[in-house]
């Protein structure tokens, strides 16, 4: 994802008076910006970089909607916006089976051994923002098998 292409639409929101669009998105620009700040790409934010703070702001907003109390359906509502307009630009990630395919085509000389530590260090070096941890661990334990 571009930061250009999030700018652009954090101005489309503003012209459309979209108020809470707007914040969704002003908050994913300031949150890249503050992540390249840090890895000191402050002025050539990498698209890779923003994907990973992209999915990094939609898993929390997922946590904010799991640990929400029902009784606050109002703030409920407000944090699924905010989810569905962060998963917008949020990368399509792999599919179990798609990790399945890499870790067997691309490690399979380490997946051999059997050693979860060693395939997961490798995998996740290689599927890093591409595919969802979770799901690589869950893969990596069932070859392990």
């Amino acid at each position: 994802m571009d930061i250009e292409v999030l700018r652009k639409d954090m101005v489309a929101a503003m012209k459309a008076k979209d108020k809470p669009r707007k914040e969704a998105i002003s908050s994913l620009v300031s949150a890249v910006k503050k992540a390249a700040i840090d890895a000191g790409c402050r002025e050539d934010i990498p698209g890779e970089l923003a994907d990973q703070v992209i999915l990094k702001e939609l898993k929390t907003v997922k946590e904010q909607i799991d640990t929400c109390p029902d009784s606050r359906a109002d703030l409920k509502a407000e944090y699924q916006f905010r989810y569905e307009v962060i998963s917008e630009y949020a990368p399509k990630l792999l599919s179990a089976e798609e990790v399945r395919a890499v870790i067997t085509e691309k490690f399979a000389d380490v997946a051999a051994t059997k050693n979860k530590g060693a395939i997961m260090k490798a995998v996740m070096a290689e599927l890093k923002g591409k595919a969802d941890g979770k799901v690589i661990n869950q893969v990596v334990g069932e070859l392990c098998k």
